[in-house]
């Protein structure tokens, strides 16, 4: 039998358009042969809807969508489609939703299976929205006995989990024992995070090969809020041999022979650098998109950050929507100017000039006019900073279009940015990238073109914020190379400072970072989205106490 895996990339809330294009898609799996399809974790109203599921009126629409789905796709003659959907629980007891794998055939939808495992923590809280299910689907088709599962009911088996699980049950492996079955469908959507795909990819093989039956899993793709889908929904042998996976970063529909023994050529990995320029290609195109956008406003200083965030933007939309405004101050160097310039014409996009020198002398006699008190030291570096952010949000609404924030997750984690100022904009780019990883995929960037884009000079020079005479980063923070493998191990391995100073980190070092990670709780709070990159993202999902100094112990 032959299976296609429809890769979409729905809208969050946009029923009819979800419903419109998976109709699409599973026509389109039918001219390539598809006698089922299966399409990803609710499909039909976009994965990350959040709190709309507790609205009365959204939850009618979504029945309502779906019945009219189930009209259209027998009207039309297309094969079944397996998608995911929330559906209201039977039962009294509990939420009033359910996560749900629906059964599309001859004008009626069927519910097949319920998720039972949802996942709490991090990006994830399906127990606010959903009343868990009880065991896998089961559908019979073709002659084929399939178990159907939601997410992540295929996430815990303990033969490959040989640490501690997430979860106690396994749905899986109930039903196998129960009666087993001939395939397993599984719907899902897995957000991007650097070592995800590859680790899920595992997880899969292993357990086709385990029950020695094929395994095919749908994913979404593309970009909702600050979270982006991968795609890259594989198919795996009964043997555990990968058989055929769907492209990274883009809408496809895969067919698939559930009977075919044979793996099909399956390319590389990529890299790690061309992974996360593909992952924040799509996050900001959609972003912007779904956003009803369609160009943007980076300010550039002739630094590495904003060089990146430029190049994503022209990779996201092209040169055209794409805007650049440079806003000199005193202390900015004719280097950074060059190279601000020199960028520009590489990416092929506009600019334009402000020097904010005279709305800097105009604040500073303001603010002296009643007590004849100046701007002094970081005042007057954080009031650069605040103007700069109020001339790019004056163009981004002059452009009608949507200011992008081009800081990265070193300087956010430790608060070395302006609150109001470059902390401003719609959509952080790089926000869950470390400076060090900025580097690397500019250098990737460049290398993948053939030419310079980003200059040599911008990719070299010491990184500096240029607020006050002859500034650099290293006078506030510690090198960038100390700084992010402190960061690093600190957020996404949880080392507290005793555990960081043991794997050989200075003392002092640990205990300065930490405090300034400590501080910086309130800026982030107030941060735009950045988009998720990483397994701990310093955004919504990240849950710290913002107060949390004794008074008069100082930090």
């Amino acid at each position: 039998m032959k299976v296609g895996i429809i890769q979409s990339n729905p809208v969050a809330g946009a029923l009819r358009y979800n419903a419109d294009m998976l109709l699409s898609m599973t026509a389109d799996a039918a001219r390539q042969g598809a006698e089922l399809c299966l399409s990803p974790e609710l499909s039909l109203c976009g994965h990350n809807v959040g709190d709309l599921l507790l609205k009365s009126d959204f939850v009618a629409d979504c029945k309502e969508a779906l019945e009219d789905l189930a009209r259209r796709h027998g009207e039309a003659g297309l094969p079944p489609l397996v998608l995911g959907a929330p559906v209201a629980n039977p039962v009294p007891q509990g939420k009033p939703l359910q996560n749900c794998a629906v059964f599309l055939r001859n004008g009626t939808a069927f519910v097949l299976g319920r998720k039972v495992l949802l996942p709490c923590g991090g990006i994830h809280d399906d127990p606010r929205w959903f009343e868990r299910g009880i065991a896998c689907g089961v559908l019979h088709h073709k002659g084929w006995r399939l178990a159907v599962t939601v997410g992540e009911d295929v996430w815990n088996d303990r033969t490959f989990w040989k640490e501690r699980r997430t979860y106690d049950a396994d749905p899986v492996a109930e039903f196998m024992a129960a009666g087993g079955a001939d395939g397993l469908l599984n719907i899902t959507a897995i957000p991007y995070a650097q070592g995800m795909q590859s680790m899920h990819r595992r997880m899969l093989g292993w357990t086709a090969a385990h029950y020695r039956v094929p395994v095919l899993s749908a994913n979404c793709v593309g970009g909702n809020d600050a979270r982006i889908y991968p795609g890259g929904s594989p198919a795996f042998s009964g043997d555990g041999a990968l058989l055929a996976c769907a492209p990274l970063f883009e809408e496809a529909v895969l067919v698939v022979d559930l009977a075919a023994g044979k793996p099909a050529p399956v390319e590389k990995d990529p890299l790690l650098e061309d992974e996360l320029l593909a992952a924040m290609t799509v996050g900001t195109r959609d972003f912007v998109r779904k956003c009803g956008f369609s160009d943007v406003v980076v300010g550039l200083s002739g630094g590495i950050d904003s060089a990146l965030v430029a190049a994503v933007g022209v990779e996201a939309f092209g040169p055209e929507h794409v805007f650049g405004l440079l806003m000199p101050s005193p202390y900015s160097s004719r280097g950074s100017l060059d190279d601000a310039l020199a960028l520009a014409r590489n990416l092929g996009i506009r600019t334009r000039t402000i020097p904010i020198e005279p709305m800097l002398e105009a604040f500073r006699r303001g603010f002296a006019a009643s007590e004849g008190e100046d701007l002094i030291g970081l005042t007057e570096e954080n009031v650069q900073s605040r103007i700069r952010c109020a001339l790019l949000m004056a163009q981004a609404a002059q452009n009608r279009a949507l200011l992008l924030n081009t800081g990265n997750k070193s300087e956010a984690a430790v608060g070395y940015c302006t609150l109001y100022g470059d902390s401003g904009g719609a959509l952080s780019v790089i926000g869950d990238l470390y400076k060090n990883q900025v580097y690397a995929v500019s250098r990737r960037l460049n290398a993948v073109k053939g030419r310079e884009i980003i200059p040599r000079s911008t990719l070299e020079k010491a990184p500096s914020a240029e607020l006050r005479p002859g500034q650099k980063d290293s006078d506030s923070l510690p090198p960038y190379d100390v700084l992010d493998a402190i960061l690093h191990n600190h957020l996404e391995n949880n080392c507290g400072a005793e555990a960081l100073i043991e794997l050989g980190f200075e003392r002092d070092t640990v205990l300065r970072v930490l405090a300034m990670v400590r501080g910086a709780e309130f800026k982030r709070r107030q941060a735009p989205p950045a988009l998720t990159l990483s397994s701990n993202p310093l955004g919504a999902s990240r849950s710290m106490p913002i107060a949390r100094t004794v008074p008069g112990a100082g930090a």
